[in-house]
């Protein structure tokens, strides 16, 4: 018989609670309101149909070829030139989704016990990703403005338990959908920089706003300071699995090699074809009615909520932008444990507790509003409602 040992970080990997939710959703007549997945109808298929013609009838060898690590000069050029601050394309690198880019990041700055901060919550997925490296994650006291920042330098440490890392999501932020203010990133940006403490700004949800856009990045008050995550899945599609990091050139060249060790290059026929897409100012033209169409879900989901929850002490955020809001059950609830009962319901939510580092509150709940239709947005929020009733 044959033994198979695992190491010691393989314990660490648990699955994600969202993806063994998702399985839920397999069930006929089930409306998930738990997964983060953009509306099909943002995709714009054609635009993608001509792009892959083209790339195959002009250089369709070089596009089934092995690539750069690096990832293909065109986009990293493009990406350099749509964010708001000096970036040299020499600091972009392509990623497989910025999932990568994080367990990329995790590799190269987290060892065991390592110290880093987080926002209390923050994003499972990343939580997840750093697992591996056995890394200390501190839950930093956050509100509506984003992280605490008399908290930050009190939970930063000092010495060899100085923190390696802080992740934060400034914009319409995964789970609550809250955004950082101006005033809060200034004063995060510049005591991140006095502590010497590295900011990895994640921004998937950053160009879906609903109102007007959220104040610059973090990145831009301190490139040399910060580490920019963006991603393609958002605002084009998700399954084409293209992301990318802005990083410091002193830093860059490790992460490259941890690319490079991970999967040598992202696909480049993917690559080719987004930089076909985005070419000549489509996103400029297409992002406009993303934002629209969830606009439109969320005012359909706060007004449902409004309605059904009458009565009951169940509070939620309403969200400037990005995918998602954040519902606080009453007390003495657990939404683990309503789950079950919104599924017999015939709806699916995440329970809010996986994405706490540290002391979880039990009490609260992710919804998404932008893959259900109204109709199944307004069905699913009143059942939802009868769950919590029934609960109580």
């Amino acid at each position: 018989m044959t033994n198979w040992t695992l190491a010691a970080r393989a314990a660490k990997m648990n699955p994600s609670a969202i993806r063994e939710i998702l399985k839920l959703t397999d069930r006929p007549g089930i409306i998930s309101l738990a997964g983060g997945l953009p509306s099909p109808k943002a995709f714009p298929l054609q635009e993608f149909t001509a792009a892959c013609n083209t790339v195959m009838a002009r250089d369709g060898a070089a596009a089934l070829q092995y690539a750069t690590s690096e990832g293909y000069a065109p986009l990293r050029q493009a990406v350099a030139d749509m964010l708001p601050w000096a970036v040299d394309p020499d600091q972009v690198l392509i990623t497989t989704g910025s999932q990568q880019a994080l367990d990329l990041i995790g590799k190269v700055f987290l060892d065991k016990d390592s110290r880093m901060l987080v926002e209390t919550p923050t994003y499972l997925g990343a939580l997840q990703a750093f697992a591996p490296q056995e890394p200390i994650a501190v839950s930093v006291a956050s509100d509506d403005d984003g992280i605490l920042v008399e908290d930050f330098a009190a939970k930063a440490g000092t010495g060899a338990d100085k923190a390696r890392l802080a992740y934060v999501l400034p914009n319409f932020q995964n789970p609550t959908g809250r955004t950082m203010t101006e005033a809060r990133r200034a004063a995060l940006v510049a005591k991140a920089a006095e502590l010497g403490i590295p900011l990895i700004e994640d921004n998937p949800y950053g160009d879906l706003w609903f109102g007007e856009a959220p104040p610059a990045p973090l990145t831009a008050r301190n490139p040399e300071g910060c580490i920019y995550m963006g991603s393609f899945s958002k605002v084009l599609a998700p399954g084409l699995r293209l992301g990318y990091i802005v990083a410091p050139k002193a830093i860059y060249p490790k992460l490259l090699q941890a690319k490079q060790a991970a999967d040598l290059h992202t696909p480049g026929f993917n690559q080719r074809v987004v930089a076909e897409v985005i070419k000549d100012g489509f996103l400029d033209r297409h992002v406009p009615t993303i934002r629209a169409l969830y606009k439109q879900q969320r005012d359909t989901m706060l007004a449902a909520l409004e309605h059904e929850m009458a009565g009951l002490d169940v509070k939620w955020t309403r969200p400037a932008g990005g995918m998602f809001l954040w519902v606080r059950l009453p007390e003495g609830m657990n939404a683990q444990a309503l789950l079950p009962a919104a599924v017999e319901r015939n709806v699916a939510f995440v329970p809010g507790a996986p994405f706490y580092a540290d002391h979880p509150d039990t009490r609260t709940l992710r919804l998404s509003y932008v893959t259900a239709t109204s109709d199944e947005i307004r069905t699913a929020i009143a059942a939802l409602a009868a769950a919590v009733r029934a609960h109580q």
